[in-house]
């Protein structure tokens, strides 16, 4: 069985479990964490993971991170960043990364406060590679926990170990208290 089929599988298993309305925001959230190196073949096989939701008689969403600091950056707010950034990116300080912070968590609680949401959905995010670089995803999550009604699953280019998440095996991790699903057989903590 792929790797991607073990995710799934391990998914699907945890999805299907009955969910507790009475946790806290973050253990609301879903970790599917994955070989970096499985990207493209993870996002050719979402599908499989949505089907895996309604399966267990979920509603399914899909937000994709993957361009939104080029949106951000040439949107109408921010333009003028995107000319000095381009001429020297070292240039994108302090001030306009924590514009970038704050867009992502707004569009984050758009995301999770959709009408159509319910505490029964799974509102999935891919694309969080993609922000890299420019803002930590360990800063993100705790200002929009409070939002989440169902669960949010995170898809996750990375590694879990030891109780702490590492973005694209990149950096020192950060200890979190989401589910972490993995591609490991075996047992699924909970």
């Amino acid at each position: 069985m792929s790797r991607i089929d073990q995710l799934r599988k391990n998914y699907q298993r945890i999805c299907s479990l009955p969910w507790d309305q009475n946790v806290a925001g973050a253990q609301r959230i879903w970790f599917a964490v994955y070989d970096k190196e499985d990207e493209r073949r993870l996002r050719l096989r979402m599908g499989l993971f949505e089907e895996a939701t309604r399966q267990a008689g979920h509603s399914w969403t899909l937000l994709d991170l993957t361009n939104e600091f080029p949106d951000w950056l040439f949107g109408p707010d921010y333009q003028d960043y995107s000319v000095s950034y381009f001429e020297k990116p070292d240039r994108l300080g302090a001030a306009p990364l924590k514009h970038f912070k704050e867009h992502v968590a707004s569009r984050l609680k758009e995301f999770l406060n959709d009408p159509s949401t319910t505490e029964t959905s799974v509102l999935a995010i891919c694309g969080v590679a993609s922000l890299f670089g420019f803002l930590r995803l360990s800063e993100i999550l705790p200002m929009i926990e409070t939002q989440i009604r169902g669960r949010l699953l995170v898809f996750f280019p990375g590694v879990y170990e030891q109780d702490n998440y590492r973005l694209l095996d990149a950096r020192d991790g950060w200890n979190y208290h989401a589910v972490p699903i993995t591609d490991s057989e075996g047992e699924i903590r909970r």
